[in-house]
């Protein structure tokens, strides 16, 4: 699939508004990067390079994605992925299979934007098969914008064969977030591992909520759910953290920290499980407000409450 635009002038402004997101819009111009670039259902742009196959099939509110990655292959560029609505009222619904092949590896960079949004919707639902040794990252960041009229809905379902990696960020921290309901759920083989990762920033009257599944179901599977959250004003977040021990010498960890300012409502709900004797999971989870002695600091080096407050949240957030 070599690179192509459809509507030059729509391509423009997805990507000025995916650079809002925190991409670089050269890689769109790069022949030796695989990339993909959605708006709303039309496909502007996609560059496919040796080792990695991707289809796009537009929907009448969306499109069907497929991606795959040869087995053994090990693509030098992460492949850049971005998705995005710019009117202020829209659906945009994006079905995805990833299909990586037994001992290759692969990054991925995604990036969904809606600058304009007063009254967006969407939904990402997407398959993921890591095959054998083989090795994936996919990290997603989200700008809404700063009206909170987005409703994303994302949710994977994801498979990881012996020795597979499967390594995951969501990104959503600059804007409003709106609402937001990611649901991820990983089932991991023998000696494999899987990481989530989920981050957000929540004000005015955003929602969020966030469960996380890891099920170790192969011997010396290891698994991580990781879950960073801030709210403040009126928002309120929920975190929901499962990892379930169920195979021989699996090991497993729940971590979830909220932060909680005004009159915003974060809980907490981590979940483990044990169904062999030599399975290990633990959970860590805290909420409260910033640190008192740092956020001292801050204001003692000129900086006011709200802008120390913030300065600790993001560093937070960028851990």
């Amino acid at each position: 699939m070599s690179v192509t635009y459809k509507i030059a002038t729509e391509f423009e402004a997805i990507v000025k508004a995916y650079e809002k997101a925190g991409g670089k819009p050269e890689v769109f111009k790069s022949s030796r990067i695989a990339s993909l670039v959605v708006s709303s259902n039309k496909v502007l742009a996609a560059n496919e390079i040796p080792g990695i196959h991707m289809e796009a099939e537009e929907l009448p509110s969306g499109i069907r994605a497929t991606i795959r990655v040869e087995p053994g292959v090990k693509l030098e560029y992460p492949v850049h992925l971005c998705f995005g609505v710019l009117p202020q009222e829209g659906v945009q619904e994006i079905y995805s299979q990833f299909e990586i092949g037994d001992g290759a590896q692969v990054a991925f960079i995604a990036h969904c934007t809606f600058p304009n949004a007063l009254d967006v919707r969407h939904i990402m639902d997407a398959t993921i098969h890591v095959g054998k040794g083989a090795l994936m990252h996919y990290r997603e960041s989200h700008y809404h914008g700063e009206r909170g009229g987005t409703v994303v809905l994302p949710k994977a379902r994801v498979a990881v064969e012996e020795g597979g990696q499967y390594f995951s960020e969501f990104n959503l921290t600059i804007g409003r977030v709106g609402r937001l309901e990611l649901d991820y759920v990983v089932d991991v083989g023998p000696y494999g591992v899987a990481e989530l990762v989920a981050k957000a920033y929540g004000y005015g009257d955003d929602s969020i909520l966030v469960k996380e599944a890891i099920r170790l179901n192969g011997e010396k599977a290891r698994g991580l759910a990781k879950s960073r959250i801030a709210v403040r004003e009126k928002a309120r977040s929920e975190v929901h953290g499962v990892t379930e021990g169920n195979a021989p010498f699996t090991r497993g960890h729940v971590d979830c920290i909220e932060i909680v300012r005004d009159e915003a409502i974060a809980i907490a709900v981590p979940l483990v499980s044990v169904r062999h004797p030599s399975a290990y999971v633990t959970h860590e989870a805290a909420i409260g407000t910033v640190d008192k002695k740092g956020l001292e600091t801050l204001m003692a080096r000129g900086l006011s409450e709200e802008e120390a407050v913030d300065v600790i949240i993001k560093g937070m957030l960028g851990g």
